[in-house]
Order: C-alpha cells, then structure tokens, then sequence
C-alpha cells in the first residue's frame, strides 16, 4: 500500500498545498507505472496533482523524468507538466506533476510550430548528462561529437543486445549489426545538430489543454537529430497534417528524412521487442532490411 501521508508532507513542503490523502484516485491508460490524481487546497482554491508511482528502485527513473521536465520547460516552446518532488515513501517510489486536464483537439499549428521552435534549443554535443529510460528501456546518453555513432552504439547497438538476450533470431542481429556498420551512408550530405528532443513523442504522449493548448509529457529527453522526434510522430497513428505543415513552415525537413525516419523508428520497434515480444521482431527484421537496401 502507498504511504499517502509522506507523499503528501512532501508535496507540502514543496508545494505549500495541504492535501487530503483520502481523495487519492488511481488513473488508468500506463503500462509501466501506476498513476493516482491526488487533491488539495491553497489558500482557499482547490488543487490537484499527477503522481507516478514504481518500485523504489526506480526513483532514478523519475528523477530523471523530473530534468527531462524542466528541459522543455525552459525551452520555452509547448507546455509540459511541471515537476513538484519525487521520492520514496516506504516501499515505492514517486513522482509528483502539475496536473493538466487534458482533451484530444486543439492548435494543430501551434504544436507543429511549437516542437519546432524546441529542437531549436540546441548545444554543442549530442546526447545528455545523464541516462534515462525510454519506456522502462535503459537509455544511454553520453555525449559525444559523433551523431552517426551515437544512433549506431547508445541506440541500436543497445537495443539489439537487448534483442540477443531476449530469444531474438540470429538473422535480426546480424543484420543489426551489418546496418551499424553501414548507417554512415545516411549522413553522407546530412549532418543533424544536437537538437533538444522529447525523445518519445508519440502521439500518445501529445495532447492538448482545456484551451486547446498543446501539451506534451512522458520524455524520454535529450539532444539529437530532430528527426527523431518527428520520425516517432509517424509511429502508432500519427499526427494531424496540419501539424506536419506548420512545423515544416517554420523549419523545413531536409529531403532525405523520408528515408531516414525508418532508421529512427527502428529504434522504437526493437524497443517495443524488447518490452512486449511478439511481432515487433519480424517488424524490425522487415525495416533492417529495407535499410540495408538503401544504404548499399
């Protein structure tokens, strides 16, 4: 059972909102963490809170979670819920979010125009200063000059270990391991920036406010090729066209992306392997070798 009242002292402490523990409610829709919705009060109005809870070995997770938060956040772009604390409280970890209501419409153009202006924030060095997770996945980040290194090793190569220890077939690793070597070819006239990324964007972690106000949350952050973001935008249904228009008004796709998004989305789908099984193996197999076919 969560211990309610230490999540609430801290939430205290951080926040300055009394909660009543009783009005904790779980959410549904995760299949990684729980989620509950938790309610309180400041200075006479009502208040509301987004809490992720997991195993307490599991708070460098959120913590994670939490820097990735305050990236976007000072990128001044698309509103994303902001981070309260995080902890343990007896045998679980958590974290504690603004709660946004959230609806399915809204301003197609601001967000396109939004995630545009976001991998605008740049640095010098592709990656981030510390690790994260893409879904439950371990997710390297060392930093590094190299973009064709970093998507061939801190990626792929991950994945596809994963991959081997999970049962995959032989000829998906070898043929993981024929497109490392050969990826260089799609970066032959193309050479990314190290864009700030929410690094999981699908269209299930993209919403937008009761003002119609896009939101965008659960990232998994930090800087690389900005396709990458808009390669995983076409997985899993997909954004609206007007989102694609607006984003590429306001900063255009090289022309080579068409084939490299399938490059990018192969990361996702050896993840979805490694997490879930089943036919994302012969997915993969099926990207592998279409990739192989273009680079030579």
């Amino acid at each position: 059972m969560l211990d309610w009242p230490s999540i609430s002292r801290q939430v205290h402490i951080a926040s300055g909102t009394i909660l009543a523990t009783d009005t904790a409610r779980p959410v549904g829709g995760g299949c990684i963490n729980a989620a509950y919705t938790l309610t309180g009060h400041q200075n006479g109005n009502q208040q509301t809170f987004f809490i992720k809870t997991n195993t307490a070995d599991n708070l460098s997770m959120f913590e994670a979670e939490a820097e990735g938060l305050y990236a976007l956040i000072d990128s001044h772009s698309l509103r994303v819920p902001s981070p309260i604390c995080s902890g343990i409280a007896g045998e679980d970890a958590y974290l504690v979010m603004e709660h946004i209501t959230l609806q399915s419409t809204g301003d197609d153009t601001q967000q396109g125009s939004g995630l545009a202006a976001m991998h605008q924030t740049q640095r010098p060095q592709f990656g981030w200063h510390r690790h994260n997770t893409i879904g439950s996945t371990p997710q390297l980040n060392h930093e590094t000059n190299n973009w064709a290194t970093f998507w061939a090793e801190q990626r792929l190569g991950t994945q596809l270990e994963l991959a081997g220890q999970n049962g995959a077939k032989r000829a998906l690793l070898n043929r993981g391991e024929r497109l490392q070597t050969a990826l260089t070819a799609f970066f032959t006239h193309y050479q990314p920036v190290p864009s700030l990324l929410h690094g999981d964007l699908w269209s299930g972690n993209a919403a937008f406010d009761t003002q119609g106000q896009p939101v965008i949350f659960d990232p998994a952050v930090y800087y690389g090729d900005r396709e990458t973001d808009l390669a995983m935008t076409e997985l899993f249904g997909g954004f609206s066209p007007t989102f694609y228009a607006a984003y590429n008004a306001a900063w255009p796709l090289d022309t080579g992306y068409a084939s490299r998004k399938t490059l990018y989305n192969l990361y996702h789908i050896l993840n979805h392997f490694n997490l879930f099984g089943g036919g994302y193996e012969s997915q993969a197999l099926g990207m592998i070798d279409r990739l192989l076919s273009e680079c030579g």
